[in-house]
């Protein structure tokens, strides 16, 4: 996804349902970011591995410095998702994440974007109630650069 051509929604999050999106439309959403503390301390609890809990060992690492653990990362995406692009009214849940991908690493300081891109508006065939939403995301830093890649879906509902 580019950095041009974005769309906004005609409803507001608190009245969005699944009617309210439209396949092919592209939404920008930001931002976030984590310190240095914030990374060694979920990693600590979460993902205690050294290239995320010391700076000193990461520093001679594979990355050459602190990243942050991609559990923090998808969180800190599902918190730009939950706050900008999915309904706070209409969604029921979600059978999952599909092709998941850590694309760089997510360091102390960055910037982060959520770009998303309406991909599949289904009505369901069998609950007519509701309906799935498939959204490709991807979380840019700073520089535009993917940090995380991923295909959500969410079951969100009709409008009454």
């Amino acid at each position: 996804m580019t950095d041009e051509n974005f769309d906004e929604f005609t409803t507001p999050i608190d009245d969005r349902y699944l009617e309210d999106y439209t396949e092919g439309h592209r939404y920008r959403f930001g931002e976030e970011s984590v310190d240095a503390g914030e990374i060694m301390e979920f990693a600590r609890r979460y993902d205690p591995q050294s290239i995320h809990t010391d700076p000193d060992a990461a520093a001679s690492g594979p990355f050459g410095g602190l990243i942050a653990s991609g559990w923090q990362t998808a969180a800190l995406m599902m918190r730009l998702f939950a706050d900008n692009y999915l309904t706070s009214v209409a969604s029921l849940a979600s059978p999952g994440i599909d092709e998941l991908r850590w694309v760089r690493p997510l360091r102390p300081g960055d910037r982060l974007t959520l770009l998303c891109e309406t991909t599949g508006v289904r009505p369901s065939r069998t609950k007519p109630d509701r309906g799935v939403l498939t959204t490709d995301v991807t979380l840019i830093n700073q520089d535009g650069d993917p940090v995380l890649t991923a295909t959500a879906m969410n079951m969100v509902a009709r409008r009454p």
